[in-house]
């Protein structure tokens, strides 16, 4: 089994706008795939840099010199790209969400399809893991986790049975939260309400939002005029985060405009819908089917 499947791997590439000579940052490195598709186009000249906080991604390293591995979170882009001096780059990469093998590593406690401890930190050494949140936050605390990043309608009540249910007994497992959640689990489309829950805990453990929130905020300080942001994410709350931001670059309002009406924006989109995944492409990669893709060229203009 592969470590991940690059999804839309053509379009994230041919996105990128690829000059042999320049400086590309892959901000998911993962498995390398979009990685190595990058190293292709590039020439003896060119430079490759890829984050990834997860350590077992430091195991497909290519043998390339002109790639090097950054192992951080990439919401610290600016402040590594400047110490490699690598500031302004010509392209930025980031394929969202959880890669097929932080998936398959039962373990790792992302997945329903198996029984693990409830870690799901994409950072195995760092942080509150899922299990000490459902032991440590408040019930109202809870809920809005629920809602906000799971879209759970009934947020309160399975947050409330969360709190009852730690007080006779931990919650420290994949099963344990199922059997807390049971009771609203529909019989239709249950693992769909299984992962929602699931992707709740997980954005909340890892602050997945605000770290792509600070990382696109620093796109524009990296990226030389004419370079390219290219972003595919997985659910909406990502995706609403990105269109806004590259539509009117800020994450709320709408962009600062002349006394003339023109607006005072970083990124100029070089699509205007998202792209999405073709029917044989779903068939061979399901995950493919949520997966929307944004491509956004730098203008000149530079943010205070």
């Amino acid at each position: 089994m592969s470590y991940h499947n690059p999804v839309l791997l053509n379009e994230c590439i041919e996105g990128l706008n690829i000059e042999p000579s320049g400086t590309y940052v892959d901000l998911t490195f993962g498995g390398g795939g979009h990685s190595r598709a990058i190293l292709e186009k590039l020439g003896p000249d060119g430079r490759l840099f890829g984050f990834d906080q997860d350590p077992d991604a430091q195991a497909n390293i290519p043998d390339d010199p002109r790639f090097t591995l950054i192992p951080q979170n990439f919401a610290f882009l600016e402040r590594f790209l400047r110490f490699y001096n690598a500031i302004p780059c010509d392209g930025i990469l980031a394929d969202l969400g959880v890669s097929s093998h932080q998936f398959d590593e039962v373990e790792r406690g992302f997945s329903i399809r198996g029984d693990a401890d409830l870690d799901m930190r994409m950072n195995p050494t760092s942080g509150k893991t899922a299990a000490d949140i459902l032991a440590d936050y408040e019930e109202a605390d809870l809920a809005n986790v629920l809602y906000r990043y799971g879209e759970i309608r009934a947020s309160r009540a399975i947050a409330r049975a969360i709190v009852a249910r730690r007080e006779e007994e931990p919650i420290k497992r994949v099963s344990d939260l199922l059997n807390v959640i049971s009771k609203w689990t529909p019989k239709f489309k249950g693992h769909k309400f299984q992962a929602q829950v699931f992707q709740a805990l997980r954005i909340e453990v890892n602050g997945e939002l605000d770290v792509l929130k600070e990382m696109l905020a620093s796109t524009p300080k990296a990226l030389r005029p004419g370079g390219r942001l290219v972003i595919m994410s997985y659910h909406s709350l990502e995706d609403r985060m990105v269109k806004q931001f590259i539509r009117e670059g800020v994450f709320e309002g709408e962009a600062e405009r002349d006394m003339y009406g023109n607006r005072f924006v970083p990124f100029e989109p070089v699509v205007r819908k998202a792209i999405v995944a073709n029917e044989s492409e779903v068939e061979e990669n399901s995950r493919a089917r949520s997966a929307r893709l944004r491509i956004a060229e730098r203008t000149e203009y530079n943010p205070k």
